[in-house]
This record gives structure tokens, C-alpha cells and sequence, in this order.
């Protein structure tokens, strides 16, 4: 495919009321725990990127009945756990690291065999982390050097009830093993030393499943599940995703005469970290948190032009934040001293080595970062960054985005080598933010 480069200026100031797509992570779970269901889920606002219309294929590979209606709202005709038909082709899940991580926990206990790939992107980022749990619950996983796709899961029924200490705060991790234990009729336990999105649980919960939470003496937390009550179909509706609607929150940040107001965003504790932790920097922001929802928090956030300060983050609060440490880093560069980011070794194994992908385009602006292993710091330079590089994206959507941030305050353009990933998790992102005021165009 022909990489599409785009190139992003300095513009007059953002402004207005913008609509951010759905969650993410909401959305593959809304899909996923639908399929899974007795009845008819409805689902609002669900987002139609190409990691989501992943998960959506997948499931109509196994005969889930999934459509769109001429109003805008998605349709699930669940199948109920055990009733999936084996699929006669291989499952591709794209770009997409949720879906098929996810979907692991679910084909494990389905008993048929199941092939499963990705684009060049998702056959690179290990797998390990998925197969070791599932493996112990009784699914037999062959995977190329153990680690990585394409792979082959042969589900099992019943699996095997087991109790697991997670070895890194991994939502994915977390959500593949409880989609398992939804195969089981004894409960298997996950702990959780550390907290990170709990969208898995709370909507399980919300669809009826067999789910509990405790804490032992050190208020650790242990997930129980079994697959003893069926799901039932439940009406959904989606958020407006914290992840992406961080990229907007900073480009009015760091941008002149700028004031945008971001609606319904999903204010889930486990996903808010980001927020918070600019509001430390001290942007000019303020929250109206309401509602409960489908066991979900929401808040209308609205931001304005600010100067931050540097800010040390500490690894507790990496689990809140994992996803926005590069439009995070895009705010340090713009801020007065040095910050430092600890314990975010995972940014490594994302859709790039994100860690690296960030302080390597931040350098060719101008801007000091030192590295090491699950740690970076970023020597703040406000008012000087030079831009006019091309930066690399490595088919990370988020990199993409981030740099095209940044291209709006540097004193030349930013170019990004191919914006084609953006729409991954953000089909409509240049079209938002243009039609707020900045100057991205696709470079021909």
C-alpha cells in the first residue's frame, strides 16, 4: 500500500464544541460480550475504526449476525457462550492488538480450531503474555517462536479454573483470561497487584455474568468469574473516548488563543490519568462529571491555552495513562523543565516502540530526551522547537497523531510519513480538528 504523508502548520487557535468518536476499548467489548449474549444488544455510538470493524468481521466469521441500522445504531444478535460456529478461514484481526488479544480468551474455550493473523504490524507484537494463562486454563495455542502471529488455538470445553496473579498491569491480559472463565462453571481468579481499566468487568457485570470482586489484607484486587449465568442482551451506550479526546485537550493546551469544549468523555478512573495529570502541569482545564451509566462516568471537559510546568509521574499511575504517554510527551516538550515518566516499559510492546518512536521524533525537532528501559525524561523547550522534519510513524496511530500536534506550534511544519494508521482508532481525526481551526493537509 502507498504510504499517504501529511503535513501539519501553525494555525490561528482552536475552538468549539468537539464530538470525539467513541471509546475504544468499550467499543471491541460492547461488540465481543454482545456476541456472547441471549437477546439483541444495541449499541450507540459505538466507534467504526478499522480495529473495531476487525472485531466485527472476526465475530461474523463465526456466525454472529452484526449490522448497522439507517439511524446509526449497532446490532448484536448474540449467540450464547459454546454456540459459535468454527470459522472456514482465517481470522484477521488487522492492525488490531485488543481484538484479537481479547478474542484469544474467547476462542480458547470454544472447541474447534481457529487460525488467526494480523497485518505486518500486529504479527511483530508478542503474544506470550495471552498463551501462558490460556495454555494453563487448557487451550492448546501454537504461536511462531511461541510469541507472535499467526497463530493457531484450539479451543477446549470445559477449561480449567485457575487462579492468576497477573505479572504486569494488562487490561488485555486481565479481559482475555475473564473471557475465558466465561467457559467454566468453577470460578477462576485473577490478582491484580495493580489496577488498570476495568471496562471487562464492569460490563460483564452489567450483562448478568457470574462476577465478584475482593480485596485481601494488603487491598489487592481478586477477580472472581465463572460461566454458571447466562448473559443477556443489553442496550449500550459508548462514550467519547479519553485516549483520542486527550489529543485534542493538548493541542488546545499548547496552541495560542485556544478554547474547545470536548462532550461525554468517558471518565472511567482507570482512564482518566491523563487528565489529572495536566491539570498538575497546570493546564487550564475544568470537568462537569455526571452520570453512571452502563456502570461508566462521563465528564465535559473543557480546556484552554495554557503554559505547563515539567511533572515527575511516577509507575503507579502509568496504568490510568498507558495510551497517552505520546500526546503526553508532545505536552512536556511544550512545558518549562524536565519531566520524567517512569514504569512505562509496556509503551514498548505497543503498535511500535513508543518509547523510542518519541524521543527519536522529539530529537529531530530540537528536543533533549534521554531513555531507558521503562523509563524516558523530555528537557521541556516551550516557544523553540524547530519542526521541519519527517517523522517516522512506525504504523503507530498514535505517534501519527501526536507528531501532527506538535507540527501545529513548531517554528516549521512537521510532515508525517504515512497517516494511513490514524484510522485505526480515529477514521475522522484531520477532518475534527481542521474544522476546530488547525492546517492539516495531505502532502502529495
Amino acid at each position: 500500500m502507498t504510504k499517504i504523508k501529511a503535513t501539519s502548520k501553525q494555525h490561528d487557535g482552536l475552538s468549539g464544541d468537539i464530538i470525539i468518536a467513541g471509546d475504544k476499548s468499550i467499543s471491541h467489548r460492547s461488540i465481543m460480550i454482545g456476541a456472547l449474549a441471549l437477546g439483541e444488544t444495541i449499541i450507540t455510538g459505538l466507534l467504526e475504526g478499522d480495529d473495531v470493524i476487525a472485531t466485527i468481521n472476526v465475530l461474523r466469521a463465526m456466525g454472529i449476525d452484526i449490522y448497522k441500522d439507517d439511524s446509526g445504531l449497532w446490532h448484536v444478535h448474540g449467540n450464547t457462550i459454546g454456540s459459535w460456529q468454527q470459522p472456514r478461514k482465517i481470522l484477521d484481526f488487522g492492525n488490531s492488538g485488543t481484538s484479537v488479544r481479547l478474542m484469544m480468551g474467547l476462542l480458547a474455550g470454544c472447541p474447534f480450531k481457529s487460525f488467526i493473523t494480523g497485518d505486518d504490524s500486529l504479527n511483530q507484537r508478542p503474544m506470550a503474555r495471552i498463551v501462558a494463562p490460556l495454555t494453563e486454563m487448557g487451550a492448546e495455542i501454537h504461536a511462531c517462536d511461541d510469541n507472535y502471529l499467526p497463530a493457531m488455538v484450539n479451543g477446549k470445553k470445559p477449561l480449567i479454573p485457575i487462579s492468576y496473579r497477573l505479572p504486569m498491569a494488562s487490561a488485555q491480559v486481565k479481559s482475555a483470561i475473564l473471557f475465558a472463565g466465561l467457559h467454566q462453571h468453577m470460578p477462576t481468579t485473577i490478582i491484580e497487584p495493580k489496577m488498570c481499566r476495568d471496562h471487562s468487568e464492569r460490563m460483564l457485570s452489567d450483562f448478568g455474568a457470574d462476577i465478584s470482586i475482593t480485596h485481601d489484607d494488603n487491598k489487592v484486587r481478586h477477580i472472581h468469574i465463572s460461566g454458571k449465568n447466562m448473559l443477556k442482551a443489553q442496550h449500550i451506550s459508548v462514550p467519547s473516548d479519553p485516549s483520542s479526546a486527550a489529543f485534542f485537550a493538548a493541542s488546545a493546551l499548547i496552541s495560542p488563543n485556544s478554547v474547545i469544549t470536548l462532550p461525554k468523555v468517558s471518565w472511567n478512573p482507570t482512564r482518566n490519568g491523563f487528565f489529572k495529570t495536566i491539570q498538575e502541569m497546570g493546564a487550564n482545564i475544568t470537568t462537569n462529571i455526571f452520570g453512571d451509566g452502563d456502570g461508566e462516568q462521563y465528564a465535559d471537559i473543557t480546556i484552554k491555552t495554557s503554559q505547563c510546568k515539567n511533572i515527575h509521574i511516577h509507575a503507579d499511575r502509568a496504568p490510568a495513562m498507558i495510551d497517552e504517554y505520546p500526546i503526553l510527551s508532545i505536552v512536556a516538550a511544550c512545558s518549562e523543565g524536565t519531566s520524567r515518566f517512569e514504569g512505562v516499559g509496556e509503551l514498548r510492546v505497543k503498535e511500535s516502540d513508543r518509547i523510542s518512536a518519541m524521543t527519536k521524533g522529539l530529537q529531530a525537532c530540537g528536543i533533549t530526551t534521554r531513555e531507558g528501559e521503562d523509563w524516558f525524561e523530555i528537557d521541556g523547550n516551550p516557544g523553540n522547537i524547530t519542526g521541519g522534519v519527517t517523522i517516522e510513524t512506525s504504523h503507530d496511530h498514535r505517534i501519527a497523531m501526536s507528531f501532527l500536534i506538535l507540527g501545529m506550534i513548531t517554528k516549521k511544519p512537521i510532515i508525517i510519513d504515512d497517516m494511513r494508521f490514524i484510522a485505526t482508532s480515529f477514521p475522522n481525526f484531520i477532518d475534527l480538528i481542521n474544522n476546530a481551526g488547525a492546517n492539516i493537509s495531505i502532502v502529495d
